[in-house]
């Protein structure tokens, strides 16, 4: 029976996230990440292969992350009246860290990210916020449209970048509260999922406990 549980729900994982002084343009290109912004594939715990590279960074007006799916074997496939459905990015921070909890604090904040499926012509990046299952209190109202989401979409695959100002994150201070909760998910048609951490079965949609901590270092 323990054999089913993922390897990395043993482990608490404490992860650096680097400073970029000034936030780039969204525009969906790769070729401004350095490996110094590449998070570590932990999927590779499980003797499985990760088929999308992450990248973070912050300063303190923006959390700056940004995904690279490159070989999927076609465009991604996204609908957002669904968008938990297809093709799309999961994106979760804790601007407290409070991992003991175990239920979502008003610091807490889920994103869903899509590459495509918004705007008149539906080919536009969609980004929105969701409630944390069992959330003791959600974090205050955002502006999504403040978030900065650039896409690159090939024929075999996507990058989306994303920048979230700290007016969409309840209680950003990275100079008293450096360590942060840190999670992603991606899910993909052709591949499966990819999570951070623990997968969907271990609860890390209702539990930050399931997180990692992400340090803000200069």
């Amino acid at each position: 029976m323990i054999a089913a549980v993922p390897r990395r729900a043993f482990f608490r994982f404490e992860l650096p996230i680097h400073y970029l002084e000034r936030t780039p343009p969204m525009d969906g290109g790769m070729r401004k990440w350095t490996a110094d912004y590449l998070l570590p594939p932990l999927v590779e715990l499980e003797d499985e292969s990760a088929f999308a590279d992450v990248y973070a960074a912050w300063n303190e007006d923006h959390l700056i992350v940004a995904f690279d799916v490159p070989d999927r074997g076609g465009a991604p496939r996204c609908d957002p009246a669904s968008w938990w459905k297809l093709d799309g990015l999961r994106l979760c921070v804790d601007t407290r860290d409070t991992r003991e909890i175990k239920r979502a604090t008003r610091f807490c904040h889920y994103f869903y990210l899509l590459p495509t499926g918004g705007g008149s012509n539906r080919k536009q990046p969609v980004v929105g916020l969701h409630r944390m299952s069992r959330a003791k209190e959600p974090p205050p109202n955002v502006d999504v449209s403040r978030i900065k989401v650039g896409v690159q979409i090939e024929r075999r695959g996507y990058a989306l970048e994303a920048a979230i100002p700290a007016t969409c994150l309840n209680g950003w201070d990275p100079a008293e509260h450096p360590r942060i909760g840190f999670f992603y998910k991606v899910k993909d048609v052709h591949h499966g999922a990819q999570h951070l951490t623990v997968d969907d079965e271990l609860g890390w949609n209702m539990d930050p406990g399931t997180w990692a901590t992400a340090v803000l270092v200069r």
